[in-house]
């Protein structure tokens, strides 16, 4: 094959790719401009099956609500529990969340409800069901619902790749239709995670092979790439708008700085910050499905909720570089005056020591709360309550004041 004909399909793709991402932004937009759900000191429960008891997408949602929206001073908790349907939670939920009292709950089923086979009018009837009596009772307690539609299995990696895949994702489709109709007619937020999660894989495996994961080795459970696609959609669906912050540099003047971060000291070109607003940060390689750097390329992730803004006054030369932490990158001047996105342009930065600090932080909180969900009644979960206030309080402990510096030449 020719260079010009792959470079021809490297474009063709780079279109696609540009397009599916102005779409699922569109697919989000309703929430976003609505505002967030959650306001100053709300108490958010992540509850659903065994995709949220892996404690992923629910800790990416908690670490970024601690370092990149701190003003917020959300606690969250997660309420996962394996192989469970909606009917379970529907059991057990005054039980369980009385503990917490949250005003704000995501709901994630839809997964197990489908029965892992083509699509049967009894079971959406089913679903349906069950799921708007669980708003219901939540609204009843004066509680702000998100309706999270199933999400998807792997085309690939599910019972071998072919039509099984198709079939269900069918079924999940469907489902996911149910949720999105009990959202709008209950008048709740919802997150469409099924349509986000099939339109990312197939981008995703385009560019890096149908072997590339991205609802997990066994094609239900994902791994940290998908959990970030299903972490995006719950964001979105909350309102958070995304900007972590933003920084102007005038080499012929001052410097200046958004709320939660400092100018302490701006001189020839380099300015040395304090930040108590983190961007969200990524790991690992590009390639591997426990990466979240891997699917960055497919989902609008930066763009939308990861804003941390450099803009440059009066450069004399047509191209500078940035220095930020150990990386340094080369911007044109019409660029630095645009603005550009520290986040997106420098993964590795000045952040990611602290951020993995208090990413540990809620992972370990995340953990016991699996345990104090399944533990007895009465004083032992009073007193597990407790052990669950002081982790929270780690977590936010462990977010510390960041110095950085920006240098422009």
């Amino acid at each position: 094959m020719s260079g010009d004909v792959i470079s021809s399909r490297a474009r063709q793709f780079s279109r696609c790719v540009i397009l599916v991402l102005a779409a699922i932004s569109l697919l989000f937009h309703n929430a976003n401009a609505q505002g967030t759900l959650l306001k100053k000191g709300s108490r958010l429960a992540i509850v659903g099956d065994s995709i949220t008891a892996q404690k992923m997408y629910s800790r990416i949602i908690e670490t970024y609500l601690t370092v990149c929206a701190p003003e917020l001073d959300v606690k969250v908790m997660q309420f996962g529990q394996n192989g469970e349907q909606a009917a379970g939670f529907l059991n057990r939920m005054n039980n369980d969340l009385d503990m917490f009292k949250p005003t704000v709950v995501t709901l994630c089923y839809g997964m197990n409800d489908g029965g892992y086979k083509p699509y049967e009018e009894t079971t959406g009837k089913a679903y349906e069901t069950q799921l708007r009596e669980i708003v219901a009772k939540l609204r009843a307690k004066g509680m702000i619902v998100v309706i999270g539609s199933p999400g998807a299995v792997d085309t690939m990696t599910w019972r071998g790749g072919g039509d099984a895949p198709k079939t269900y994702n069918t079924t999940l489709a469907a489902l996911g239709d149910i949720a999105k109709k009990t959202a709008e007619e209950t008048r709740m937020a919802f997150a469409d995670l099924h349509d986000l999660m099939i339109e990312t894989m197939t981008q995703a495996k385009a560019a890096l092979g149908d072997a590339y994961d991205v609802c997990g080795f066994d094609g239900i459970h994902p791994n940290m790439n998908g959990h970030l696609v299903m972490a995006y959609a719950f964001l979105k669906a909350l309102g958070l708008p995304g900007e972590i912050g933003h920084i102007t540099i005038d080499l012929k003047g001052s410097a200046t700085a958004s709320s939660g971060h400092r100018v302490i000291k701006a001189e020839n070109g380099a300015v040395e910050i304090e930040s108590t607003r983190y961007p969200f940060c990524f790991f690992g390689d590009g390639k591997s499905s426990s990466s979240t750097k891997s699917i960055l390329p497919f989902l609008p992730f930066n763009q939308s909720l990861n804003r941390f803004v450099l803009v440059v006054k009066n450069l004399d030369s047509e191209k500078a570089t940035v220095t930020w932490g150990k990386d340094k990158k080369s911007f044109s001047r019409s660029e630095l005056e645009a603005g550009i996105n520290l986040a997106a342009e420098f993964l590795d930065n000045p952040f990611v020591e602290a951020f993995q600090k208090v990413d540990s932080a809620v992972y370990e909180k995340e953990s016991f709360e699996t345990f104090m969900v399944e533990s007895a009644l009465g004083e032992i979960r009073a007193k597990l309550s407790a052990e669950q206030e002081k982790l929270s309080a780690d977590v936010r402990a462990a977010v510390v004041l960041v110095k950085h510096t920006i240098v422009v030449k």
